[in-house]
């Protein structure tokens, strides 16, 4: 592909100084598409961790134990009411300091790595909201659904799995795919950690061939492309699960 394009990207930047580099240079190409594999690898992981996390944290909520609701109540406040950078910075220099590290034979490193903190301190700073967002899903169960299940002998957990959770998942995906919408691009701060990302591969490009400008269009279009598609297929996994009599 590169081949193909090359050509065009040369004349341009010969004829109007704009250098989209990575579209002509193999180098510059390969850190390109290094970049967007570990974004999207980065984001479908603080993704499903925050899901998982919401998941948890909304069954906890339903908890007879007040201890439990506390503590989840205390989770939301915390890490809802504290900027995700601050969290990241947290996780990465505080924790990541006191963490185990491996012997790699004559040298050590860390036992979780820049990627692995942050999934961890973005996936929890999104699952603060996936808790609400999934317990507002569960409110909106009609009573009298949770009703009948209780008279055919179901449990509490099997209620909760095989009933509640599967229309409460469709009540709250709008809810759900701005939160993960706004995942994809609170992802981006993993920069900040060294995270070799989309921002971070784009911003060593543009110190070796001093086209920033060019590079932050190229920016900015990747997450617009990125976000559009996440956003259509949020929207018809939406209309496929929708259910008539069921918020239609």
């Amino acid at each position: 592909m590169l081949d193909l394009i090359a050509p065009y990207f040369e004349r341009l930047y010969d004829t109007t100084g704009l250098n989209f580099s990575p579209f002509y240079d193999s180098y510059d190409w390969s850190r390109l598409l290094e970049g967007m594999l570990v974004s999207v690898k980065l984001i479908a992981a603080i993704v499903a961790v925050s899901l998982v996390i919401g998941v948890i944290g909304a069954g906890a909520q339903t908890s007879r134990l007040r201890p439990v609701r506390w503590c989840v109540a205390a989770y939301i406040e915390i890490f809802r009411n504290t900027p995700p950078i601050v969290q990241l910075l947290f996780f990465y220099f505080g924790l990541g300091a006191i963490t185990p590290q491996v012997d790699m034979g004559g040298w050590y490193e860390p036992m979780i790595g820049s990627f692995g903190w942050a999934v961890i301190a973005i996936g929890i700073f999104g699952g603060s909201y996936n808790v609400e967002i999934f317990r507002s899903g569960v409110e909106a169960v009609p009573t009298a659904t949770t009703e009948a299940a209780e008279s055919l002998g179901f449990s509490n957990f099997k209620i909760f799995v095989y009933i509640t959770l599967p229309l409460a998942f469709r009540f709250c995906l709008p809810a759900l795919t701005n939160n993960i919408v706004s995942l994809a691009k609170t992802a981006s701060l993993a920069y900040v950690i060294a995270v070799p990302e989309i921002t971070y591969s784009l911003s060593g490009i543009w110190s070796d061939n001093v086209n920033v400008p060019e590079m932050m269009l190229l920016l900015f279009t990747y997450y617009i492309v990125l976000v559009a598609i996440i956003a259509k297929a949020m929207a018809l996994l939406e209309r496929k699960l929708a259910l008539p009599g069921y918020g239609q």
